[in-house]
């Protein structure tokens, strides 16, 4: 099987970021975002959907953290979208419902090539440490608009914005990972198109 690995730098008078992901790792997190509550979700990212990511990035964090949050998630999608390459092979498809404690979340996901995002959160309050959790929505529309995919998300129930995150983040990496999946009895793209 080729290596399903990509590299993105991405640079702007706001942010510098340079992301490598790893389809087939070991779930590892190395490097840092300045943010510690996004490297906390990076890190359930990678461990749950088996990725490696490497990770260096700042940004204007001085401003907030909006900026450098919104193209993490440009950059993550590009990097899913690049190591996919024409995506032969893959299950294209993928759905996980994750509880974390109080909260239970539902996210779905086709790998389609085309950019389409749903996103149903209801927050009693979205501060998590000094993190806004409203940027998760946002992260998350960025990768999907990125990748190139139709990313649903759903927190049926939850009270606490950390757990809440956390289930978003825990069941987006479960379900890309079955998405990403190469499946053997998949023949070349998996559409009834002949193309993504």
């Amino acid at each position: 099987m080729n290596q399903r690995i990509a590299t993105i730098d991405r640079r702007t008078r706001e942010t510098a970021i340079s992301l490598t992901l790893n389809l087939d790792g070991r779930g590892r997190l190395k490097g840092s975002s300045t943010i510690p509550f996004v490297d906390h979700m990076f890190d359930a990212l990678a461990r749950h959907g088996h990725f490696d990511i490497a990770l260096k990035a700042k940004g204007d964090t001085q401003v907030d953290d909006h900026h450098l949050t919104e193209d993490l998630g440009i950059a993550l999608g590009e990097a899913i979208a690049k190591a996919l390459g024409n995506k032969k092979g893959i299950a294209r498809y993928g759905n996980f419902l994750v509880p974390m404690d109080e909260a239970l979340s539902y996210v779905a996901i086709d790998l389609c090539n085309r950019p389409y995002f749903v996103c149903k959160v209801k927050w009693a309050h979205a501060k998590i440490g000094r993190f806004d959790g409203l940027l998760i929505e946002h992260f998350f529309e960025s990768v999907a608009m990125s990748a190139r995919m139709n990313l649903h998300m759903a927190v049926k129930y939850g009270k606490q914005p950390h757990h809440i995150a956390e289930s978003l983040f825990k069941g987006f990496a479960r379900a890309l990972a079955q998405a990403v999946a190469i499946d053997p009895r998949v023949k070349g793209i998996p559409s009834t198109k002949g193309k993504l």
